[in-house]
């Protein structure tokens, strides 16, 4: 098997507005639960530690109760996908 060598969109030369700033914590706590849904969907429960085998998971936990660290994680992701949709053309707006 060939070597994967991830290769992310260069986003660096986005800037988001202002008025998204908000968005990335609100996406960020949706990217966590649909990843919680889809581990429970999966069979996995909360544990202190991760175990594969018994699936446990200890970020089975509500977005707010996340350490620092993951939330980081989850914002992180959440503002590469808007700058990719801002670079990509695409427009965002809210509704009145």
């Amino acid at each position: 098997m060939k070597e994967y060598r991830p290769r992310p969109a260069a986003t660096d030369d986005v800037q988001l507005p202002a008025e998204l700033l908000p968005l990335i914590e609100d996406m960020a706590k949706n990217v966590h639960e649909v990843w919680a849904q889809n581990r429970i969907n999966d069979g996995w429960t909360y544990g202190p530690v991760r175990d594969d085998i018994r699936r446990q998971h200890p970020c089975l936990v509500p977005y707010d109760d996340l350490p620092e660290r993951e939330k980081d994680y989850d914002r992180a992701t959440s503002q590469e996908t808007l700058k990719l949709i801002l670079k990509s053309g695409f427009t965002i707006s809210k509704k009145h």
